[in-house]
Parts: structure tokens; sequence; C-alpha cells
């Protein structure tokens, strides 16, 4: 979902589009889910390329994600919409028939990052907050308020791998005491003074902010309950699509396929235990975006597609 623009008003063009669409091997009849309708780029292609009996349905936790979303449901009878994590897809009765097809853009869209009000950059000053969607839980700012010294240099760690987790926890709470922390540049300035710029053409920052974005969304555990469900509704010969943005969200990505799709190492000296009965079918390996795309927009870079097929 992490994709840019170079205009002044936020637009959203999907990272890895025509591969993702031609990965869902979709059937003008099918019934397909969009996890992260973002504004909508990959859900229009789909619509496309279905015909009067195909269905479309869509959740996003982004409330103006999902005000986009209801205005094209509005326009064709073949789109369902449901604001949630797409984590709890299984719950929704929409999906109860089965799906063909199920394709996740995780990470941040364009609007998310490029509008300073909703805090997801350090590259512009605003609110310190980060949610996906701005009614549910705690923002960062809060979270960096309450939580323990402990606590936020494990958050940086797991989900930044950041090297220099303690010390840059330790500079927010001595921070926090007489001057709490409300907004981004506040944020990117102290993590900058605290460690310095070590790679170049990356601020110092930027492992700290995927961090804590990770955690108030809870975006990996999202991630693990949201496959489990994918495969749960997906109908035999369906297709999982995801695309992702760090190593975090592809090694879970990676490990779900390769764990219903090859049987596990045996070991002789334990006990036989059933025979592994596969789940899915790993199609290809990982894709990424091509040197155009990434010419066009730097942040493809990172993007990789992993695409499974359901077995009967």
């Amino acid at each position: 979902m992490e994709q840019g623009s170079e205009s002044a008003t936020p637009v959203h063009v999907p990272v890895l589009y025509a591969e993702a669409v031609q990965a869902l091997a979709l059937r003008p009849d099918g019934r397909y889910l969009d996890g992260t309708f973002g504004r909508g780029g990959h859900a229009q292609a789909v619509l496309e390329r279905l015909g009067p009996e195909g269905r479309l349905l869509v959740m996003d936790k982004d409330p103006e994600a999902i005000a986009v979303a209801r205005a094209l449901s509005e326009a064709d009878a073949r789109v369902a919409v449901r604001q949630a994590s797409f984590a709890t897809l299984a719950e929704w009765d929409q999906a109860a028939a089965g799906l063909d097809g199920v394709l996740l853009d995780l990470g941040v869209s364009s609007p998310q990052l490029d509008e300073a009000r909703r805090g997801f950059s350090f590259q512009q000053d605003g609110p310190l907050d980060m949610r996906m969607d701005p009614e549910a839980g705690e923002s960062v700012a809060d979270f960096l308020a309450r939580a323990d010294e402990k606590d936020i240099a494990d958050v940086l760690w797991l989900y930044g791998e950041e090297r220099q987790s303690r010390r840059i926890a330790r500079a927010i709470v001595a921070r926090r005491s007489g001057d709490p922390l409300v907004t981004t540049a506040q944020l990117a300035d102290l993590v900058a003074a605290t460690i310095g710029r070590r790679e170049p053409g990356k601020h110092p920052a930027t492992r700290t902010f995927q961090a804590l974005r990770i955690h108030v969304n809870r975006e990996l555990d999202d991630l693990r309950d949201g496959l489990d469900a994918a495969l749960d509704r997906l109908r035999p010969n369906g297709r999982l699509a995801v695309i992702s943005f760090h190593s975090l969200e592809d090694r879970i990505v990676k490990q779900f396929i390769a764990g219903h799709s090859r049987a596990p190492a045996g070991n002789r000296r334990l006990p036989q235990v059933d025979a592994f009965v596969p789940k899915l079918r790993a199609i290809g390996g990982a894709i990424t975006a091509t040197a155009e795309e990434v010419a066009r927009n730097p942040r493809s870079r990172s993007a990789v597609l992993r695409v499974a097929e359901k077995l009967a």
C-alpha cells in the first residue's frame, strides 16, 4: 500500500498493480475480497474484470477509505463494504459463502503517509497519532506518555529491529517528564539527536516510526489472524495474494504459505504423527517491483508479493 505521488493532493496508485491483479486469477463470476481498500486502486481493477454475477467485498480500518468505498458500493451493486480489520474477515457474513480470492496490500497508503494530520510521517510535522482508525485504540503519543522504558524499547526492537532501542526509549522517558512528545517532528528530532545519522539516505527515525505504527495498529497480529481467516474462507483453487513492505511482514507471509504447503522436516527419534495434508500451493516465489516501477515510485522498492492457491 505504501505508494507515493508527486502531486500535492494525495493519490494512491497501488504498488505491483498488474502483478497483484494477475495473481488473483480472476473469474467473471467469482467472489473476491480486498482486505485493504485504501483508495480503491486494486478494487477498481478487480471490478473491471468481474461480470454481472461477480462480487467484490472490501474492508479497511480507515474511515476515510471506507467513505470512498461506500461511494463505490452505491454506484456498483456488486460491491459490499465493511469497516474493520481484515483480521475479522471470517466473521463477515458476506464472506461465509466462500471466496475465490483474497488480496492484502499491507502497510500505509499515500493519503495516510502524505497527510500531516494523520501523523504517520516524519517528513512533515503533525500530531503524533499513526492510528489507521483515528477513532479506535491509543495514539502513539498516548502510548509513549504511559509506557515504561522497557516496553518502549521492546516495541522498537521487535517491530522496528532498531539496534539503539534502549537508548531511544531512555531518551523518550527522560524527555516526557518535562515536555511530552505530541508531534511527529518532536519525536523525529529526539531520535536523530539521540542516535545520529547512521544509514546513508535513511532518516534515523525510520525504524522508530515503523515500530510504533505497527504496535498501535496491531499490524503483525492482524496479519497472522487475517491469513488464518483467509485460508478458512477461500474456496478450493481460490488465490491468496499478499503484498508486504518490510521483512517482518514478509517473513510471516512466507512462513504461513510454507507451513501449509510443505510437510515439516521429520525426526526419526520422535513418534510418527498423522500424514501431512497440504492446504495451500505456493504460486511462484517472491515477486518484486520492476526497475521501471521503482524509478517511477521509490516506495515500491521494498514491496514483495507472495501468492498461494488453496487446495481441494
